[in-house]
């Protein structure tokens, strides 16, 4: 995944740069860049790794002899970034969140020639930024280069560049993923998460429209390109990894998943299923507001029967070695015995994917001497790995524990009865749980409907991506 900020302004703009970024680190943990331009000392970037560090701790050094009114920023998942580049259309700098699933197509069909080459990366792929800004290239202003590189790329792509005097934003063609404008006295920016802005002593300026392109400056902005009027924008914003103090599309992200918790509750209720429990609780730490809107509306209390000890290791993956990251993440939970011992618990999470660190949970809540543990997800089963956005690292459908699942018990024939078994009232739905519940160890599993999940964001159901579940484009 990713995040991005940026921002253009009549004062140095170093400081708002360094603490949007920073804002926005719960969307990656592989690699981090700031670029700032001053008329004087011209372009100055900085990139660093921070999969062992954080954020701030990597660029705290940079920001003092980093001086510039205009700049963009970046948290990445994938590949170093922003880049700088000169070129017909000038000298620039470029970020992009996104994913590039042609990509070797496009190196192939537009760069094969003797003039053009890339930097490979230690993974031998392309950079993802630098194909985009060759593409964008490929035009004669930055505005139609732009739009070129959207409309040639599968997947999506949102774009920012920095030139000597603005800063250009574009939203990717189906707003996958939100742009957002915010505006003080002095200047302008632009952020992946509105909260990141708010918190800086911006207002709310603009939201941009499917495949918008805006150009910034401290005076003010205005739109290049006009929005398109079809949305598929990701629901597992509201989901997962949106944070719990940003709007999209005039949503809020913690009062969704309040909603998506107490409408899970209240179908199980109408239905007889609702578990009889001590204790309703979160996991992981997304999963505590949908646990909060389930214990609402069940009246069953909201606990917390283990805390994450995260002074030391504050990400369980960081570690190089597997074996290291699987003995922090089992050092990191930390049980409160008198809320698990001989009680029976409900948690939420926010997903099921493979379901690999969920069942080192509970079997260590077993382990810590709980009586039973029911499992709910606050989104329906996940079918499908995501070619839109790169915010899961599954290489293949079957990296999914439902798909595993279904393969282990109909082989090819299950697959072809996918939508079957994403709907837990019917034989083959009913099944899956049963034996997930058996693989896991849950006492008993149930996951949100998509009509319910729909319903917790609140938009219309035809501008919400849902491929994941359902397989639909």
């Amino acid at each position: 995944m990713g995040g991005f900020f940026g921002a253009v302004s009549r004062r140095d703009t170093v400081l708002d740069l360094f603490f949007g970024v920073d804002y926005h680190s719960h969307l990656g943990t592989r690699r981090a860049g700031m670029v700032v331009y001053d008329p004087e000392a011209g372009y100055q970037r900085q990139i660093h790794n921070i999969e062992n560090v954080p954020f701030r701790t990597k660029f705290e050094n940079d920001i003092i002899t980093f001086r510039g009114a205009s700049g963009i920023g970046c948290i990445s998942d994938n590949d170093p970034q922003p880049l700088l580049f000169r070129s017909h259309l000038g000298f620039f700098a470029i970020s992009t969140v996104g994913l590039i699933s042609n990509a070797a197509e496009l190196i192939e069909r537009y760069f094969s020639d003797h003039g053009h080459q890339f930097m490979a990366m230690s993974s031998g792929e392309v950079n993802s930024t630098e194909l985009v800004a060759a593409l964008i290239n490929q035009k004669d202003s930055l505005e139609e280069g732009i739009r070129y590189a959207q409309e040639k790329i599968e997947g999506s792509m949102t774009i920012l560049i920095l030139t000597e005097d603005r800063i250009i934003a574009a939203r990717d063609l189906l707003g996958r993923l939100p742009v957002l404008l915010g505006r003080n006295k002095d200047g302008c920016c632009v952020s992946f998460e509105s909260f990141a802005y708010r918190k800086l002593g911006y207002a709310d300026e603009h939201e941009l429209g499917p495949g918008e392109i805006v150009s910034l400056r401290a005076e003010g902005w205005e739109t290049l390109v006009k929005p398109r009027d079809k949305m598929r924008i990701c629901a597992f914003l509201w989901t997962y990894y949106g944070y719990p103090n940003s709007n999209y599309e005039g949503r809020n992200v913690e009062l969704s998943r309040y909603k998506n918790g107490e409408l899970m509750a209240k179908t199980e209720s109408e239905r007889g299923t609702l578990p009889d429990v001590d204790y309703v609780a979160g996991v992981p730490d997304s999963g505590v507001p949908h646990a909060m809107g389930y214990s609402n509306f069940c009246h069953k209390p909201f606990a917390r029967p283990f805390v994450k000890y995260t002074p030391t290791w504050p990400r369980s993956f960081m570690p190089a070695s597997q074996d290291v990251r699987k003995q922090v993440a089992k050092m990191k939970q930390i049980p409160i015995p008198e809320l698990i011992e001989d009680k029976k618990l409900l948690f939420v999470d926010d997903s099921i994917v493979r379901g690999t660190q969920l069942q080192e949970t509970i079997e260590f809540l077993y382990e810590s001497g709980a009586k039973e543990v029911h499992m709910r997800s606050a989104c329906p089963p996940i079918m499908y790995s995501c070619k839109y956005l790169n915010f899961s690292r599954n290489n293949s459908d079957m990296d999914l524990l439902t798909r595993r699942t279904i393969q282990e018990l109909e082989g090819a024939e299950g697959q072809r009865h996918i939508a079957e078994y994403s709907d837990g009232t019917t034989r083959r739905g009913q099944c899956l749980l049963k034996t997930i519940c058996d693989k896991m160890g849950f006492s008993s599993l149930g996951y949100q409907s998509l009509e319910n999940l729909l319903e917790s964001i609140g938009l219309d159901k035809d501008s919400i991506c849902t491929y994941c579940w359902t397989g639909k484009e």
